[in-house]
Formats: C-alpha cells, sequence, structure tokens
C-alpha cells in the first residue's frame, strides 16, 4: 500500500517559507541548469562527453568509437559546444575536441556515482 503523500494538515512553516525564498536562486540561472540538463538528456551526447571526459578526441575517432556517421557525431558536437560542454582545437587539419572545463566531467562523475548507489 502506498503511503499518502500529502500533509494531513494544513500549516504554513513561515519560517521555513522565508528562508528557503532568500536562499532561492534567480529564474534565469534555474532556467540555464534546466536546458543544460536537457543536452545532459540525449544518450548519445552524454556517450560523447563520456568519451571526452577520458581522451581529447577528433570527429573520426568519436565516429569509429560510438559506431555512428561522422555527420551524426558533428552534429551532436555543435549542440554540445552551444551548450559550452565542449571546446575544439584545429591541429593541422584536424579538430580536436574536449570537454570544456571540469565542471562537466564532475557533473558526469556525480552522476555516474547515484545511478550505480545500491
Amino acid at each position: 500500500m502506498i503511503e499518502n503523500e500529502f500533509c494531513e494538515a494544513t500549516v504554513i512553516h513561515e519560517d521555513t517559507l522565508r528562508r528557503v525564498r532568500e536562499e532561492m536562486p534567480d529564474e534565469e540561472p534555474i532556467y540555464e541548469v534546466s536546458e543544460l540538463f536537457k543536452v545532459f538528456g540525449d544518450s548519445t551526447r552524454s556517450r560523447i562527453i563520456c568519451a571526452l571526459n577520458l581522451a581529447e578526441m577528433c570527429v573520426c575517432d568519436l565516429s569509429a568509437l560510438l559506431n555512428m556517421t561522422q555527420s551524426a557525431i558533428s552534429h551532436q558536437l555543435r549542440i554540445l559546444k552551444a551548450a559550452r560542454l565542449v571546446k575544439s582545437k584545429k591541429q593541422g587539419r584536424v579538430v580536436y575536441y574536449s570537454l570544456d572545463d571540469s565542471h562537466i566531467g564532475q557533473i558526469f562523475a556525480l552522476a555516474f556515482t547515484h545511478v550505480t548507489e545500491e
């Protein structure tokens, strides 16, 4: 049987509300975080982020690793780059991709810790 998840009494805890209202971030950063998680919400992009967390790679390498076309990888990299999750650098004729900063890897490490918990 599922327990009732609603309060049985209507009580407003003004001290809690006041503290939380003061500490809540503005709407804009909350929106940006939501958009970030939308980008993370695609398994192909997540696989790319996992790979780039381990090594800097070019489109050809990512294509071979993920068994996808270079066009499909490039499309996902454009989305990741627009979201500032990956960056690129050109060496000769090859463009290498890496995570934009260490925070991206940390977010994924925390997510994996969460989903693998018993």
